[in-house]
């Protein structure tokens, strides 16, 4: 393994400075996709030095994604810090809480009442084939569950020794001081780019508690590496309006400034947009991911790139003229 700085998060949990979303690797994300092509995605991202691997069991069906990740990791558990979700992967009779998202998708449905987290960790648990969760995140806030009650639950595996480390994700400020209250948070996943900023009062509430924050979609779905041109087929891209047609092209446009700042620079546009993510705050860590494993060094590369303070200005320049056409990326 390719050793790359690693990061504080927070409750004393160290991790690469960037990790890797594994949820590109189920079908149905960006495109079909097959076992053999996630296995060496995984394995290239471990190689390159990612330590930070992350899943949900809501990614692909019967739990798919998690089963390659325990897959990958066999015989390099130690290596790495396995971060998981739960509450969207419902048993069969177990009711679902519904709550709208954006798009052609309408609404989700979760469940994080506390009677059902420790089946949720036990059943990831053999998916994934190892007896601890490095970090367990639920998902996303249950409409009708307290946070504090969801992160009780949580709590209990920690100290039964199941999980290590409390993750929330996809929370707001508030949420995350109700459930730090309740038990020290390691880390608050949020989306977070140059073209999606991260809700300054999450990221002022996660600084003042030292929670670190897990950064997904640091590449906005892809548009941040400068390559795509159009979404074809069943890739879920299709349904979000940064990404159709006129918008694509106008948004490819503004972006050309900081695809001219990151070839004269030497590297790429999809490696500076990580590095300058890296550079916002000390405790943040990016998790792209992706399907090749060029671009999985590639992207992992970016923890050694040094922005130095005339560069930043000038990205933040760029930025401050980039307005995008349509609205963000979905929920992860």
């Amino acid at each position: 393994m390719t050793a790359i700085p690693a990061r504080t998060l927070g409750d004393d949990l160290t991790a690469s400075a960037i990790g890797f979303g594994a949820m590109v690797l189920s079908p149905g994300m960006y495109g079909q996709t097959d076992d053999e092509r996630g296995l060496a995605a995984l394995r290239a991202a471990l190689d390159a030095g990612a330590t930070l691997i992350d899943t949900s069991d809501g990614y692909g069906l019967d739990g798919h994604n998690e089963r390659l990740v325990g897959e990958a990791v066999k015989g390099r558990r130690d290596e790495v810090v396995i971060a998981t979700k739960f509450g969207f992967r419902l048993p069969e009779g177990v009711p679902g809480h519904t709550f709208p998202v954006r798009y052609e998708f309408g609404e989700l449905a979760v469940n994080a009442e506390p009677r059902y987290v420790r089946g949720y960790a036990e059943t990831s648990l053999r998916t994934l084939g190892t007896d601890h969760i490095d970090l367990y995140y639920p998902h996303f806030p249950d409409p009708t569950v307290p946070i504090e009650d969801t992160v009780g639950a949580v709590a209990e595996l920690i100290d039964d020794g199941l999980v290590r480390h409390l993750g929330l994700s996809n929370v707001t400020a508030d949420q995350l001081r109700r459930a730090h209250a309740v038990h020290p948070v390691a880390a608050v996943q949020a989306q977070w780019s140059m073209w999606t900023p991260v809700d300054p009062d999450l990221l002022a509430a996660a600084r003042e508690l030292g929670v670190g924050v897990v950064a997904w979609s640091p590449l906005g779905s892809g548009f941040l590496t400068g390559t795509v041109q159009d979404i074809q087929g069943d890739d879920f891209r299709r349904f979000i309006p940064r990404f159709q047609d006129a918008n694509l092209k106008a948004n490819n446009d503004r972006f050309a400034p900081l695809r001219t700042l990151a070839g004269e620079l030497g590297i790429t546009p999809g490696q500076l947009a990580l590095a300058w993510l890296l550079h916002a705050d000390e405790h943040v860590v990016p998790i792209p991911g992706s399907r090749t494993p060029a671009h999985i060094a590639e992207n992992l590369a970016a923890a050694r790139v040094a922005l130095t303070p005339q560069t930043l200005a000038r990205v933040d320049e760029a930025l401050a003229g980039f307005a995008p056409e349509g609205t963000g990326t979905l929920l992860g």
